[in-house]
């Protein structure tokens, strides 16, 4: 082929493909076109480069959510004034800075705040592990009376970590603000508490935040003298621990219908919500609630600062601290505890025998979880639990847990298994007057306790020896008959 010829052939292609070149060279011009307009427009409408794998990306319209969060992120990332910078000293030393933001937990997060007398307060919450543990925080309470005509009046406030050092990220704090002359006994007033960090966490500031702990009026300090001045309306008054996890609705129902039996008529019982009371539990509390007997508070809120099981020490000094005026004796200890007093002794003649103790601890006998008689098989299931698990764990030279009662006016701060903080004498031979069984671990379990039917007064099972205690089995017909009247056969269908 000559090439003449070659020439001709490209101009006839060229000529025969005119409009599809004229189509793409016109594409690419309104791309190069669009490609400038766009970086003459406002910054949150351009494209960078990387917007252009191939071409050009199609922009995603971020939703209003996503923006805000973004623009709350920016706006807590923007440096205070007085950012600090690396400085180059005349020495010729680089002088490095930090720049501190946020926090890394709250000073103090208020629960509540109880009067306990004429001139003296309870308050209770959480505070940092860490500025407890690593500084030195302290608190005053300033008493601001209504009337403008009275002058405020401040003292130091004293703190008392009641967990032992449990907490976690926070840990329980009692402060106690005990003024020289009473207060708030005309028109009312507000206690403030001012907590200063002392340099805990940043020595280099002292930071206070100040809170209102309590507001009263003269109306609440009517009742509050009317109630402090007249005998307890309760003999017995049981502050329960934080419930959480699956419970089991039939362990729970038993376990009530034994204690307002034990403590009778003049008893109340506060049961503390931390996730544990599901529709099946309610429906066992719902009959004692309406007989007066139960009061149940939601304390779920509380699962969102992170303290020790379900910040469990503050839930009692605040049970303790609103209920101390109420109750002649207060009892602390689990739902899967039964707390027992032999047949010829009433819990009354036992509390009058220690009366002259402002605090009295209560010997625990550990039940096995599984282990039941041979003689149930096939029935068990229609047996209560404590009806039904009777082997003892008799191993000795064992420290174990004990669980406790106070005369709570005498208590000014107070724990799981005992308190640390009270006036008057502590005693723990309390042994033969009055013990507690506990069958750990059953409340949590929503199916039969009994795995290992047995056939024998004594065993060791896993190097732990049990032995046969029919004292609780033999109790349980009195106790059913006592629910039944009570009342009546609602309960009868509960389930595991």
């Amino acid at each position: 082929m000559t090439k003449e010829k070659e020439r001709k052939m490209f101009v006839g292609v060229v000529w025969n493909c005119a409009a599809e070149l004229k189509l793409l060279l016109t594409a690419i011009l309104f791309l190069c076109s669009l490609i400038t307009i766009l970086q003459f427009m406002p910054s949150r409408f351009s494209f960078t480069s990387s917007n252009f794998s191939t071409c050009i990306s199609t922009p995603i319209t971020p939703s209003t959510a996503f923006i805000d969060s973004i623009s709350a992120i920016n706006a807590t990332s923007i440096p205070p004034p007085s950012t600090e910078k690396d400085e180059l000293l005349k020495n010729g030393v680089i002088k490095r800075a930090f720049n501190p933001f946020g926090s890394a937990a709250y000073n103090f997060i208020l629960m509540s705040a109880y009067r306990g007398g004429l001139n003296t307060f309870a308050v209770m919450g959480l505070a940092s592990k860490p500025l407890h543990v690593y500084g030195k925080p302290s608190y005053q309470c300033e008493w601001i009376p209504n009337d403008d005509k009275l002058q405020s009046i401040t003292v130091n406030g004293s703190k008392i970590l009641p967990d032992w050092g449990y907490g976690r990220v926070y840990t329980v704090l009692v402060i106690n603000c005990t003024f020289p002359i009473p207060v708030g006994t005309e028109n009312g007033g507000k206690l403030v508490i001012h907590a200063a960090t002392n340099g805990g966490g940043d020595t280099k500031f002292n930071t206070a935040d100040t809170f209102v702990g309590l507001t009263e009026t003269e109306q609440d300090f009517i009742n509050f003298t009317a109630e402090f001045n007249k005998p307890p309306k309760y003999d017995f008054f049981y502050c329960g621990s934080s419930l959480y996890g699956n419970l089991s609705p039939q362990r729970v129902r038993e376990w009530l219908a034994f204690h307002v039996r034990l403590f009778g008529e003049k008893s109340h019982f506060v049961i503390h919500d931390a996730g544990g009371i599901h529709e099946g539990v309610m429906a066992v509390l719902k009959p004692w609630m309406e007989k007066g007997y139960v009061t149940l508070q939601d304390i779920r809120d509380q699962e969102r600062f992170d303290g020790y099981y379900h910040n469990q020490f503050l839930i009692v000094n605040d049970c303790l601290h609103r209920y101390r005026f109420q109750a002649k004796w207060m009892f602390f200890f689990d739902v899967d505890e039964f707390i027992f007093v032999p047949k010829k002794s009433t819990i009354k003649s036992v509390v009058d025998s220690l009366s002259d103790f402002t605090q009295f601890t209560i010997e625990q006998m550990p039940m096995s979880n599984k282990l039941c008689l041979e003689e149930d098989r096939g029935k068990s299931y229609r047996k209560w639990g404590f009806e039904k698990l009777v082997y003892k764990d008799i191993k000795r030279g064992i420290r174990r847990d004990r669980k406790y009662a106070v005369q709570p006016r005498n208590v000014i701060a107070t724990g799981v298994h005992m308190s640390q903080n009270i006036v008057g004498k502590t005693t723990h031979k309390t042994e033969g007057r009055i013990k507690y069984f506990h069958y750990h671990g059953t409340i949590a379990e929503r199916r039969e306790p009994c795995r290992q039917l047995v056939n024998a007064t004594a065993i060791t099972v896993d190097r732990t020896p049990y032995a046969v205690d029919a004292t609780m089995r033999d109790i349980a017909g009195t106790v059913k008959r006592f629910e039944l009247k009570m009342i009546g056969s609602v309960l009868q269908r509960t389930r595991q």
